[in-house]
């Protein structure tokens, strides 16, 4: 379990590093983000963690104490003593009760219940497909491991850098198949089945909400989250909500394609929003609708700067928009400080989040997820009705409960962050080292793939992977990504599908292409 606290936050507000720390830490306890008898950092490894003095931390560990939040054993560490009472459940479960903003909906909208409230038009136009992660190169079947050699302009074994693809090995097949196997049994046996929920399979939805709340101090209902058939689906499904003909719609540039087409297809004008090393680069945009890729910008993998992600709050309040944030594969943390979700920090009811399960377990299992504001979970309920009647997939719903609470998902999950982040490291070093000098590698800390900017003309990249595939290694462009002209021409270079040697093979391919241009 990660420790996600909103340090960020308290000390923009308060300016002193103990008590941002001591206020953080003792909002995620009270809120169940760290649970009872949950073991905290060491004093060292939490300054080390958040730059901070092993002073200030147990500044704050001891005024915790003090106040009976935490308990010290000896040589064992500090560990969270607090338990709410059935008072403060209550509590906050109002308080999460009273996050009713007015969001504008569609014309659409209106028309699926006529006591829908007020707004805007839309197109019934529903466009849906695969994110590019692993769709755009399907001869890359095959690595250097000795069979023979895809189809290619060489006759070399292709080195393929994909998106979006992880490695088998690294998947628990049998105990998946084990879970799987007996949710079938289950469901065959007990024919007719009863009803399902639109919103999808109910045990999964409440091992997805402790997840939630565990590892991203999101706090939601059972009726806020919903199943989807991927998060394509649900980003098609807000955008058929909330987007209207001609609204504008503010995307960051460049952006996961899938998005652009499902608001175009709704009708909308799209703003593009430039993007840095800190994420989206705010403006005043004239919009109420706003999608982003918070805790890691796709394609760059940079994360929001906790003061762009207040302004970015500030600005859905004040023009009344709402926010759909995009949280594709944060679960995937290699290292360094996990940052809030927008979700996490929203106190109107503006914020929408998505996720996915297709990077964690297998990009054929099409189940996504989305957590909705009150005011959008009659109309999103009614909008799924429409498409999906009955949820798609109740037998892999019903096994990924039982993975999740049976404890093989977190456990798959600690062999892939161990695995795949020693992969990361591998192939960021060798890069740096080797290609430094013709790419920018775009420092991240979580993901599947790195971001290369080329540092050079737009010619010599083209070449760069032409002399790449002749040579039998692949990666995605990220040309089909921009809304406006790409302001420089990059790659997008997966790793948890290759081995070491296949990532050290890989890059010493690129250098000699590289030096020939």
């Amino acid at each position: 379990m990660e420790l996600r606290i909103a340090y960020d936050r308290y000390y923009t507000e308060l300016g002193k590093k103990s008590e941002a720390l001591y206020q953080a830490l003792r909002e995620a306890i009270v809120a169940e983000t760290l649970p009872e008898g949950f073991r905290l950092p060491s004093s060292r490894k939490l300054a080390k963690l958040y730059e901070l003095s092993r002073g200030a931390v147990n500044i704050a560990y001891d005024t915790l104490l003090a106040e009976g939040y935490v308990r010290t054993e000896t040589g064992s560490g500090t560990f969270i003593a607090y338990r709410p009472s059935s008072a403060e459940d209550h509590a906050k479960a109002e308080e999460q009760g009273r996050q009713h903003a007015i969001i504008h909906l569609s014309d659409w909208a209106e028309r699926l219940d006529g006591s829908t409230g007020n707004s805007m038009g839309i197109t019934k136009r529903q466009e849906t497909e695969e994110r590019e992660s692993g769709n755009w190169d399907k001869s890359a079947e095959q690595a250097e491991s000795g069979g023979p050699a895809s189809a290619s302009r060489s006759d070399r074994p292709l080195i393929d850098f994909g998106i979006g693809q992880v490695d088998p090995e690294l998947f628990p097949v049998e105990e998946w198949r084990a879970s799987l196997y007996a949710e079938v049994r289950a469901m065959t046996s007990h024919w007719p089945l009863p009803p399902a929920e639109v919103e999808g399979y109910l045990p999964l939805r409440e091992a997805l909400l402790q997840e939630l709340r565990r590892e991203r101090g999101i706090h939601a209902s059972a009726s806020q989250l919903f199943l989807t058939s991927g998060s394509a689906q649900a980003i098609t499904l807000l955008s058929m909500l909330l987007v209207t003909p001609g609204t504008s719609v503010v995307l960051e540039d460049p952006c996961y394609s899938g998005t652009a087409r499902a608001v175009r297809a709704a009708g909308g004008t799209i703003i593009p929003a430039r993007v840095d090393d800190q994420g989206i680069l705010l403006s005043n945009w004239p919009a109420k609708l706003l999608f982003v890729t918070p805790t890691r910008h796709f394609p760059s993998g940079a994360v929001l700067s906790a003061d762009r992600r207040k302004a970015l709050l500030d600005w859905a309040v004040r023009r009344q928009a709402v926010i759909i944030e995009d949280d594709y594969d944060s679960e995937l943390r290699w290292g360094g400080r996990p940052s809030e979700p927008l979700k996490a920090l929203d106190r109107e009811g503006r914020v929408v989040y998505v996720g996915t399960f297709s990077k964690t377990m297998f990009s054929d299992l099409r189940i996504g997820y989305v957590v909705v504001p009150e005011s959008l979970v009659e109309p999103f309920r009614l909008a799924k009705s429409l498409i999906e009647p009955r949820p798609a997939g109740l037998a892999e719903q019903r096994a990924l409960a039982n993975f999740m609470n049976s404890g093989s998902y977190a456990r798959h999950l600690r062999r892939m962050k161990r695995v795949c982040g020693r992969r990361l490291i591998c192939l960021r070093e060798q890069m740096s080292l080797r290609l430094g000098r013709w790419l920018r590698i775009v420092p991240v800390d979580a993901g599947l793939h790195l971001y290369a900017q080329w540092r050079g003309e737009a010619g010599d990249y083209e070449r760069f992977r032409e002399g790449c595939a002749a040579a039998g290694v692949h990666f995605t462009d990220d040309g089909g990504l921009w809304l406006n002209e790409p302001e420089v021409r990059a790659g997008l270079f997966g790793f948890a599908h290759l081995s070491e040697e296949l990532l050290d093979l890989g890059v010493r391919r690129m250098e000699q292409v590289v030096r020939l241009l």
